[in-house]
């Protein structure tokens, strides 16, 4: 389609909405090969989304298994900043998983759908790790570590692990999940149904989650787009430039590269596993 084509097809007096995909992980930073949600790779997309004064919604269609609370909270307040101020209402629809900082950014919108097998909510905070004590000792290593104060090797894996570190990860814990919940409830308000406990960290079917108000209901994007606007809508997709990924002339590079990539697929994987996915 040329350019004037794609011009012409958006200026009809359809209803038009744009759709903005967010899928993966929530963290900072990134690889050459794997991006990650987070806000500085998304706010030019999320600004091209509310560019049509005239649609009728920003819709997002949300599969992650969460992440980082702070570049969940920055995504979040963006897409609500530009909503607010233009007038357009958000709605989300949740694939696989919006879990954790997923369910984050689905709260965000005026409204949820998800399908009846969607795996929504784990509103909670996680921290996990490994003790390696034991095991540098039977290596025959020697660890030195030196620090002008007394809380910088706090948590230290090859260090026993202290009651004292522990009570305070738990309590920055509490100060986030704190956070999140204050998020849903402000989000989702009255539209809660707290038969059972929401904020444990557990997670439930989209079936479920209809009933305890974390969404506000079933249906695939295509079906209830065209319920609510006809069978005219316009649905405009939204999406990222694609940089190019340049080794030539550094082996050593592409290695480095690859090796990242390794590791972070493996806390990815983690990640979604934890939701039989």
């Amino acid at each position: 389609m040329s350019l004037l084509s794609k011009l012409m097809f958006w200026r009809t007096d359809a209803p038009r909405v744009s759709v903005l995909r967010l899928s993966g992980v929530i963290a900072s930073g990134g690889s050459p090969l794997r991006k990650n949600l987070n806000y500085d790779s998304l706010e030019p997309v999320i600004k091209k989304a509310f560019l049509d004064k005239k649609q009728s919604a920003v819709i997002l269609c949300i599969n992650s298994p969460g992440g980082s609370p702070v570049q969940s909270a920055l995504i979040g307040k963006r897409l609500r900043q530009l909503a607010d101020k233009n007038k357009i209402p958000i709605i989300a629809f949740c694939e696989d998983v919006a879990a954790s900082g997923g369910y984050w950014l689905a709260s965000c919108a005026d409204e949820i759908y998800a399908d009846e097998s969607s795996i929504i909510g784990s509103i909670g905070v996680i921290s996990a790790g490994f003790g390696f004590t034991e095991a540098i000792s039977k290596l025959g290593i020697e660890r030195r570590v030196y620090t002008s104060g007394e809380s910088k090797s706090v948590l230290d894996p090859f260090k026993k692990e202290s009651p004292t570190d522990v009570a305070r990860l738990r309590g920055l814990q509490n100060d986030i999940h704190e956070h999140f919940i204050a998020h849903v409830k402000s989000r989702r308000g009255k539209k809660l149904n707290e038969e059972e406990p929401l904020f444990t960290g557990l997670f439930w079917t989209g079936k479920k989650a209809k009933k305890l108000g974390l969404i506000d209901g079933i249906g695939a994007m295509q079906d209830v787009l065209t319920e609510k606007f006809g069978d005219n809508v316009k649905i405009k997709q939204i999406t990222q430039k694609k940089g190019l990924f340049s080794v030539a002339g550094s082996s050593s590079r592409l290695g480095a590269a690859i090796s990242y990539e390794l590791i972070e697929h493996l806390e990815h994987r983690h990640l979604w596993a934890r939701f039989g996915l």
